[in-house]
């Protein structure tokens, strides 16, 4: 992609929950991050990046703020950052890295909020992982190369007060998580929540809009319990329903049991994300996943572009 984007600054924090401080030059790490920074590690969020000109913007709005205030590792300029897809790569000097996560989830609100009530880097930062090591400094260019296409992204959220609450043991997102590997997709995480509708519905926005998965699929919170409330979270995040996997993964498990009409799992869209309500049980959700495996596949294809009608 040509632009004309360059590194305006690098910053790190030896402490996490401190403001980033501007340095010469850094080193990144391959699968690790930045040298010295308190964030780096084995996780999909090694490296954070902000475009200068959201800075610049929030500054004309009266904020005093520095380079890292927002705990931003690298600013950039000369490119709208957000608009860069899950799975772009950036050449930066000697390293290369890969976007993993647009945005983040704001768990407790920093200085620059409570003083501005506001904050960019929730909505305008972007994180990667870094594939290739290297040296980076102020004044390297970035090459943007558009991503590639690779295996579906698939999200894995378990439902259960118990899991959740580690008395119980998550049994159905392994099983899950076997299923989708065998099929050739690739599970970019695996989260456990209460039976809380607003935590379902927070970990379906993580997965949908932030990581950009291809697909989610829940476990558990489908039936008749008043804490059962997983596709009442799904309907409230879908921009679009899709009826029909419901219906089929109901009807074919009732030639299973009868206990299978008790089922309200749903399904929809949002966005370019299919999400896909399953069972509890770890044998029904082997059984649904099994039967829809094929047919889901042509339909991420059209969903995704990658095939047509």
């Amino acid at each position: 992609m040509e632009v004309k984007a360059e590194v305006l600054a690098v910053c790190i924090s030896e402490k996490k929950g401190t403001e980033k401080k501007e340095i010469e030059k850094a080193v990144l790490k391959p699968d690790w991050g930045i040298e010295g920074d308190a964030h780096a590690g084995k996780w999909h969020r090694q490296v954070s990046l902000l475009a200068f000109e959201k800075i610049d913007d929030f500054r004309k709005k009266g904020a005093e703020v520095d380079f890292g205030a927002f705990g931003e590792n690298i600013i950039v300029s000369g490119v709208d950052l957000k608009s860069l897809p899950v799975g772009t790569v950036l050449e930066i000097g000697d390293a290369i890295l890969k976007v993993t996560q647009i945005g983040k989830e704001c768990h407790s609100h920093c200085n620059i909020y409570h003083k501005m009530g506001d904050c960019i880097m929730p909505r305008e930062g972007i994180f990667a992982e870094v594939l290739k090591g290297g040296c980076i400094q102020k004044g390297d260019k970035i090459n943007i190369i558009e991503k590639e296409v690779g295996p579906y992204r698939v999200g894995i959220i378990t439902v259960s007060d118990r899991a959740s609450q580690g008395v119980y043991e998550d049994k159905s997102g392994p099983v899950i998580k076997e299923l989708v590997e065998e099929a050739g997709m690739e599970v970019i995480d695996c989260l456990i929540v209460p039976d809380e509708k607003s935590e379902i519905v927070k970990k379906l926005l993580h997965f949908s809009d932030q990581r950009q998965a291809d697909l989610i699929f829940t476990t558990g919170g489908t039936g008749f319990s008043k804490r059962d409330v997983t596709p009442e979270a799904t309907k409230q995040v879908v921009e679009r329903e899709v009826p029909g996997i419901g219906e089929a993964l109901r009807s074919y498990s009732m030639t299973i049991t009868p206990k299978a009409m008790l089922s309200r799992q749903t399904a929809g869209i949002r966005g370019n994300t299919l999400i896909i309500n399953l069972p509890g049980s770890p044998k029904a959700c082997r059984e649904n996943i099994e039967y829809i495996i094929k047919p889901l596949k042509h339909g991420l294809g059209i969903l995704s572009g990658r095939e047509s009608d």
